[in-house]
């Protein structure tokens, strides 16, 4: 079946996931399979094996017009290692898959995979082999990174474990990636340089937030009660976290933490930042619950030990509550998910 006819089928991204995996074989060593940010494998001792893959494929994901060589590497690893991150892990080992086209230099392909080696070191992550094809008469360079991380045992964080009255938080701002974007397709406006230099470094080289995920997964599931990354954009990947913990979600537009840089690119081109922080994606960023009464430790272990803020954003409700924005002057809305769809053209 093509690609085009899956579209037909008015399927996205995880309602494919869905189907395809459908009546898997249960394992018992699998503590959780498909269906979070990697999946949990046991292979005894004290510590859980971790294990996700990603495919970031040239013209969907990058650009070399947008960004160089060595960044476009860095980032297949980073999104890998984000991962790992949502979950509470530490990086070990990545395996490395190149689809490459013909027409591609053996300089670029080395920057490519110089990036890769960088950013995997940076986190103290070994590449330890990988496989390379020819992508026959096709034109995009494809880079596929299986990723393998360990968690001790007792202190996995997944998506379903936010219960009501959890407070919703995020590491870091939103909506820088999504307005280094804008910035690269809409180049004729007076931006801030030093805005646009650092929105474009978070479009081209997302920061996992490994360490950050390693503190909170410190304070166990009964504290940090569940966590992912943002790749798909706040509104999306809040709904991830209310369906498998079967919660609702009230956000505080007041609260979402958008960066000087956002505002300023946002205010030069005479848009409102809002849709960035909620929809843009690839911010990278973690999106977790906590428990009543542990904010505070939980924010100055994070900011003691590396210097993230963390901004409570929200509040967990019923699921029967949906997803809301509430606005500064009370008015409530529905939050409606405008997330990246990789089977649509456009993303939407």
């Amino acid at each position: 079946m093509s690609l085009i006819s899956i579209s037909n089928e008015g399927l996205d991204e995880f309602a494919l996931i869905a189907r395809l995996t459908k009546g898997l074989t249960a394992w018992a060593d699998v503590v959780l399979g498909v269906g979070d940010d990697t999946a949990i494998l046991d292979i005894g001792g004290d510590r859980l094996l971790l294990a996700t893959v990603d495919s970031q494929v040239e013209g969907v994901h990058f650009t070399f017009q947008g960004c160089s060589a060595e960044q476009v590497g860095r980032k297949a690893m980073a999104v890998n290692l984000s991962d790992i991150a949502a979950m509470g892990g530490e990086p070990r080992y990545a395996l490395v898959s190149l689809v490459i086209p013909p027409h591609l230099s053996l300089n670029l392909l080395q920057q490519v995979y110089d990036g890769m080696r960088q950013e995997a070191e940076a986190f103290s992550t070994a590449i330890v082999g990988g496989n390379i094809a020819g992508a026959g008469t096709g034109e995009l360079l494809i880079l596929d990174v299986t990723l393998l991380g360990t968690v001790e045992r007792g202190h996995v964080i997944t998506r379903a474990g936010a219960h009501v009255g959890d407070t919703l938080c995020v590491t870091g701002t939103l909506g820088a990636a999504a307005a280094g974007l804008y910035v690269q397709s809409h180049t004729d406006l007076p931006y801030p340089t030093q805005a646009v230099q650092t929105a474009r470094f978070h479009q081209c080289i997302p920061q996992p937030r490994v360490r950050e995920g390693r503190v909170l997964s410190h304070f166990g599931p009964h504290i940090i009660t569940a966590m992912l990354d943002i790749s798909d954009g706040l509104s999306g990947d809040l709904t991830h976290l209310c369906q498998r913990s079967h919660v609702g979600a009230r956000v505080e537009v007041a609260k979402i933490p958008i960066s000087s840089t956002t505002r300023a690119i946002a205010s030069t081109a005479k848009l409102d930042p809002l849709p960035w922080a909620l929809h843009g994606g690839e911010d990278y960023e973690l999106l977790f619950t906590v428990a009543p009464g542990h904010i505070e430790a939980v924010s100055h272990a994070v900011q003691s030990a590396i210097g993230t803020p963390i901004t409570p954003i929200g509040t967990i409700t019923e699921a029967q509550d949906g997803m809301q924005l509430v606005y500064p002057d009370g008015r409530v809305e529905p939050l409606r998910v405008h997330s990246w769809n990789h089977l649509v053209a456009g993303g939407q």
